[in-house]
């Protein structure tokens, strides 16, 4: 039988905070496929997320298919904003959520890793980061302050964490992050910069392929992901009406499942994937490929009777 086989790997999955995004299915994958997995955690998420899993809330969500269960080797603080600490202001250095959680910068989380497992502590490394302080307002209506937030959250810390990372993983590394069709089409309410953030990230993934493939002979990928439910999406306001409207005209008339997702990330980050680098790989029923809604042939149809 062909399976994928991650025994002896260590992933470290950047962005989760909860059970219920892609970034925890994607954990849940990689650990049923025999990887030894590690997190980070935004410091002010860190708190409520430790307590969740010390007083066994999301037990059920932690459950593997055929038994046995997710377990988190290391659960590190990460605000991958700051490349170093040196680059948060003292406010935020000071604040209640952070002071006493150590190093949590991009730096910080790499030094740990190496204390904690050696010099190449890493197989694979997941950018699972997006936020947008304005991502309700229209591109057009975004200040100055809010776009740079958004760009820099949700796709230049995957340039950090690749140059970070990159040196100081193990032969075959690889890193896959998650992107959204906003990227290259318009999504009404899609704001705040996100969009862009999504073709910067997009982008990226075919330079640094070359760049870090080239140096460091890692690969890299990304996930365009069909629209979720998960508690950061929630942020955007109308989450039900975008995968309610997916579910009405991909090819795919199925619910998304964050499976489908993780089971496609465990694929990219496996060796059967020794070959591809620098792709978004759609995983959204096939949504990309329409250029009209599926209705609308019906609305032509009558109007041509």
């Amino acid at each position: 039988m062909l399976s994928i086989d991650l025994t002896g790997k260590r992933a470290f999955i950047a962005g989760v905070a909860d059970d219920g995004g892609f970034g925890f299915a994607i954990a849940k994958r990689l650990a049923q496929a025999g990887a030894s997995i590690c997190v980070g955690t935004w410091p002010p998420a860190l708190g409520i997320f430790t307590k969740l899993l010390e007083r066994r809330k999301m037990a059920d969500s932690m459950v593997l298919d055929g038994g046995g269960k997710l377990e988190f080797e290391r659960i590190y603080p990460l605000d991958a904003e700051y490349d170093v600490l040196e680059d948060a202001p003292e406010d935020i250095r000071t604040n209640k959520r952070y002071k006493n959680v150590g190093d949590f910068s991009v730096a910080g989380v790499a030094n740990r890793l190496v204390e904690d497992f050696g010099d190449t502590p890493v197989d694979i490394v997941v950018h699972s980061l997006a936020n947008a302080p304005e991502v309700k307002s229209p591109l057009l209506d975004t200040s100055r302050k809010g776009y740079l937030s958004a760009v820099s959250v949700s796709a230049y810390s995957n340039v950090a964490l690749i140059r970070t990372f990159a040196p100081m993983m193990q032969q075959g590394g690889a890193f896959l992050s998650l992107t959204y069709l906003a990227g290259e089409r318009v999504i009404p309410g899609y704001g705040g910069g996100m969009s862009t953030a999504k073709a910067a990230l997009e982008a990226d993934t075919r330079t640094l392929a070359f760049e870090a493939g080239r140096r460091h002979g890692v690969r890299i990928n990304t996930i365009s992901a069909g629209p979720w439910a998960s508690r950061a999406a929630s942020a955007i306001g109308f989450i039900g009406t975008m995968i309610d409207y997916c579910s009405a005209n991909a090819p795919l008339p199925r619910k998304l499942l964050a499976t489908d997702v993780g089971n496609a990330a465990a694929f990219l980050l496996s060796p059967m994937a020794a070959a591809i680098t620098g792709s978004v790989v759609y995983v959204d029923n096939g949504y990309h490929t329409m250029g009209m809604a599926a209705d609308g042939l019906k609305a032509y149809q009558a109007t041509d009777d």
